[in-house]
Formats: structure tokens, sequence, C-alpha cells
């Protein structure tokens, strides 16, 4: 899985090193598809746990993970963070996503500098990417 390769940038990074590398994939983040973005995006798709408004999508195609999500530009660490494991995710297995840990911030080396509210909305991120998958 791809997401592996990217959190091994994160390894020898300090927190503010790897916060601004967090930052940085919030670039990356690709537009959602002309179906999906013509809608409003559903109340179905927001992640509850975080503050920042973060819709995603997960559809499994022949056993292969897609994530599509929006997350506004004024929210640049959650928009990486979600930037992160759309590109990191997708194409996966299922198997492969479904057995990623569901807290990726010793990863990123960023428990200690982000604050709870902000983890348990990352954790949540996580955590609806796959029950997404279990739910396609």
């Amino acid at each position: 899985m791809k997401l592996e390769e990217l959190l091994e940038d994160f390894l020898d990074a300090d927190p503010e090193e790897a916060l601004e590398m967090l930052i940085e994939f919030s670039d990356r983040l690709p537009v959602l598809s002309a179906g999906r973005a013509e809608h409003p995006q559903p109340a179905q798709c927001r992640i509850q746990e975080c503050q920042t408004p973060v819709y995603l999508w997960v559809d499994v195609v022949s056993d292969r993970v897609q994530v599509e999500a929006f997350v506004n530009e004024r929210s640049p660490t959650v928009r990486g963070f979600v930037a992160l494991l759309v590109e990191g995710v997708s194409g996966a297995p299922v198997s492969e996503v479904l057995q990623m840990p569901d807290d990726l911030l010793p990863r990123l080396g960023l428990q200690e500098t982000l604050g709870m509210t902000r983890q348990r909305g990352f954790k949540g991120i996580v955590a609806r990417l796959k029950q997404g998958v279990t739910l396609s």
C-alpha cells in the first residue's frame, strides 16, 4: 500500500517539520469527480468527529479501494491528512486498508503536537474510511 511509503517520509522529521510536510499534502487533494462535485455534500459522508467539515466517499471496485474527499482549503492540516490518506490508500486492496493502524499520528510524529480535538477527528477519518471499505 502506498500509504506505508508516504508515512516513511515522516520517520526522521521533527514535529514542526512533520506538520509542515502534512500541510504541503493539502495541495495534493484531488478535486471531486464531476458527479460528486455537482451535488452538495451529503450529511452521511460528513465525518462527525471533525470540527472541520470533512466529507469522505469510499468505493470498492474489484477489491480495490477508491477514495474521494472534500475538505475546505482553509483547513490545511486536516486537508493534508485527508490528502495523505486518499493518495495512500486509493487503489489498495481492501485487506490492506482494513489492516492499517487506527491512529496514524504516532507514525506522523504529531501525537504531541496536535490537540485532542484534532486527534479525535483524525481517528474518526480513519475509522470512517475503514467503515466505508467494509460497507462497500
